[in-house]
Parts: C-alpha cells; structure tokens; sequence
C-alpha cells in the first residue's frame, strides 16, 4: 500500500464532524456556480473549455458486473476531491509522495424530481475491500481486502474508486466527478485571492505557511498550502486538514458569488478556465454544454436542506488508527440511499465519532 498518511486522532473526530456535513454541499455548490458563471462567456468559448475537461469512460471501464438501478429517476454522483503530489501539487506539501490521492469522497444521491439531496461521506482511511479493477495502463489489479480506501485511487484510478464505491454500497453510480486541488491555484489567482478567518496561528514548517490567526487574504500558493496543511493546526491529523479543506471551499464560495461574473466575461473565462483544468468528470458529462446543462437541471436542490452524512464507522479492532464501515448502521444507510427512502436516524450514528 502506497498510503503513508497519518493516524487520525479519535480526538479531533467528533468535533469536526459538523465541519464535515457541509463538505458536500459546498463542492456541490461550487462546481454549480462555477459551472453556470462559464455559461454566461458565450457558445464561442465551449471548444476552448471543452478542451481543458477530462473524461472517463466508466461504461468501458467498468463493463457490466454493476449494481442494479433500484429508482427510476434517481441520480447518484460520485465526488473526489483529488490530492494530487505531482507537479505544480508540490506546492501542496506533505512529503515525497507520488501520484495522486482521493482526499474527500461524497456520494451525493439527487432523488426524482431533484428538490433535494443526500451526500455520503467516506473517510478516506476506511479499510475497505478493493474489487478486481483494470488500471490505468489497461493491466489487471487483483481484488485485495483490507486496504485503505484513499489508496485505491493510487493503485488503480478513478474508474476502480467507483467500482470499489459500488461495491461497498451496492449503489449504481451514474456520474463521476474529481475536482483537482492544485487546480484551485489559478482560480484563486483569477478571481484575486480568497479571504479566509484563520482561527489559531499556522506555523507549518513542511509547506512553509506561517499566517496569524485572523482574516487573512490567500493567493493561489498560499491556498495551496492552507488546504495541505496539518503539521501546524490542532493535533496534526488529517481531520484538521480536511476542516481547513471545508473553510476555503466555503470562502471560495463566497468570493466567487460576490463577483459579478457575467458582468465580466474576460474575467469569468479566465476563471472558467481554471475551473474546468482541474475538473474530470465521467464521458457522459465532458463538456461544458452538458455540465451546464446538469448543473440547470439542479437548480431545483434548496442548498440549505442538502443533508451530508459521514457514513458510519468505528475503529478497527486491528488497527485502531484505521475505521471500518460500521453495521448495521452502514447497510442501513445504503439501503435508503439505493431504496430513495428516509434515511433512519441510527444509520446516522457513528461509533468512531460517538455520533
């Protein structure tokens, strides 16, 4: 296993657990305002951006060994926020890693009618068993059990994520979307910093960020550092990491609402620009036409009920650094996200948060 990432502290677990809830409605959030802001730049500029979307195809990928659509209508979209240490990722910080990683995963289930949503968050140190996938370079990976979910990225790409994802809840994935977060460092360049409340000092000697506690406006490298950081915050663990994760994406949110983007179409192309070269998404939805026209369709989803759930874990008697799927409460959860029912409340419980 290529995952080198450190323990998380039980600690830190229930208290950024709320942080966490929001985590999937301002990804969601952004990607629709950053979507239908391109929009507004003209037809002319599709070809251009189209250009910059990567694509999987996971029908080919994935063949036809998948879960069963239980609801007509229903959509579920896989979600990663990638944590790239190639490249300009560097910047970023946290070692001597290669390749990239999946540090936020969210299943976000849209029901008929598309009022509302559920999104599942899946810690990325849950052990989990990684099916029999095909890599990226078209050579199989055997099945192996007990391996971190955040490696499986690593070891296989993003196609063997969503085949792990629908084995592991027996949900059918309709699309895939991986929003880089180096990607991240031109946009906040173009949209001319993102101001953010910094809550205690950061003095973090492995990516070199040294900012007091107070609103503080980022550019690009220092956005960068600030969502990599966690030697210098709380107790080191990767849960201090991802609540910063969740404060920028909910300042970058809010700088990008404030600006009067199609008022600007300079400005908005560049920015779309930017959004959509750290943007992957699965075929179906590899186009600026068709991501505008998905993000339209839901504009009906009321953010302010969207309902994030960390989907339910307890520590590993083996590893006590590491959390498995917790049952019944995860079984349960799955099954109202594949059964587009209410979701109970004790499959909201998490041992591992004391939730």
């Amino acid at each position: 296993m290529t995952e080198n990432a450190a323990p998380s502290g039980r600690r830190t677990r229930q208290a950024t657990a709320g942080r966490k809830r929001r985590w999937g409605r301002i990804v969601l959030l952004t990607l629709v305002v950053l979507l239908l802001a391109a929009g507004g730049t003209g037809y002319w500029l599709y070809s251009r951006l189209d250009g910059n979307i990567e694509a999987v195809d996971l029908n080919k990928s994935l063949g036809e060994d998948r879960p069963e659509k239980t609801v007509a209508g229903a959509t579920d979209i896989l979600v990663l926020g990638s944590d790239s240490r190639a490249g300009d990722n560097k910047a970023l910080g946290g070692g001597n890693a290669t390749g990239a990683r999946s540090d936020t995963a969210l299943v976000v289930h849209i029901p008929e009618g598309r009022t509302k949503a559920v999104a599942v968050s899946i810690p990325r140190d849950t052990l989990v068993t990684r099916p029999e996938c095909v890599k990226r370079d078209g050579a199989a990976l055997p099945s192996a059990e007990r391996v971190m979910f955040n490696s499986v990225y690593t070891s296989a790409g993003p196609a063997c994520v969503v085949k792990t994802v629908e084995q592991m809840s027996g949900v059918r994935i309709d699309h895939y979307m991986e929003i880089d977060f180096a990607g991240f460092k031109d946009l906040v360049d173009a949209i001319g910093g993102v101001t953010v409340d910094v809550e205690e000092p950061i003095h973090d000697r492995h990516t070199g960020l040294n900012l007091a506690a107070g609103p503080q406006k980022l550019d690009g490298a220092d956005s960068l550092k600030f969502v990599r950081t966690r030697h210098g915050i709380g107790d080191g663990s990767d849960l201090g990491r991802i609540g910063l994760q969740q404060q920028f994406m909910t300042a970058l949110l809010s700088e990008v609402k404030e600006q009067d983007l199609l008022g600007s179409p300079t400005k908005t192309y560049k920015i779309a620009d930017s959004a959509t070269r750290s943007l992957t998404t699965d075929s179906e939805l590899a186009s600026l036409s068709k991501l505008a026209d998905f993000a339209k369709s839901m504009q009906g989803v009321d953010p302010g009920s969207m309902e994030t759930i960390m989907l339910p874990v307890a520590y590993d008697a083996v590893d006590p650094n590491r959390v498995v799927a917790a049952e019944p409460q995860a079984e349960q959860l799955w099954k109202a996200v594949r059964e587009d029912s209410e979701i109970p409340q004790s499959a909201k419980k998490s041992p591992a948060t004391g939730g």
